[in-house]
C-alpha cells in the first residue's frame, strides 16, 4: 500500500475475498444480499465508493474468516499478525501477550 494516508478497508476487503477465491457476487450472495445488487454493492465497497456499516462489515469479516480490525490495518505485516493472532486460542494469546509485555519491560 502507498505511503499516503488512504483508507485500507477497500484494499483489505478485496485481498481477503480474493484469497478465498470467491467473486464479489458470490460474497454478496453469501451475505444474503439481493442477487441483482450483490456484485455491485461489493464492488462499491472494494472501490471505496461506499463503506459498509459496522454490522455489515462484521458479517463480511465472519464470512471471509478475518477479524474486523483486519480491514483497518495499514501495513501488510500488521494485517498478517492480526490474522494469525485471531486464529490462536485465548490461552496462547495470553501467553504471547505476557511474553511481549515482559520483553518490553527489559
Amino acid at each position: 500500500m502507498a505511503d499516503k494516508l488512504t483508507n485500507p478497508l477497500p484494499f483489505r476487503l478485496k485481498q481477503a475475498r480474493t484469497a478465498l477465491g470467491i467473486s464479489q457476487k458470490q460474497l454478496g450472495l453469501q451475505l444474503g444480499m439481493d442477487p441483482g445488487t450483490a456484485s455491485t454493492r461489493m464492488n462499491q465497497y472494494e472501490k471505496g465508493k461506499h463503506t459498509p456499516d459496522f454490522y455489515t462489515l462484521k458479517a463480511i469479516a465472519d464470512e471471509l474468516g478475518v477479524p474486523v480490525a483486519y480491514f483497518f490495518c495499514e501495513s501488510e505485516t500488521t494485517a498478517k499478525l492480526l490474522y494469525l493472532l485471531e486464529s490462536m486460542d485465548e490461552d496462547k494469546k495470553t501467553a504471547l501477550l505476557n511474553k511481549l509485555s515482559s520483553e518490553k519491560e527489559e
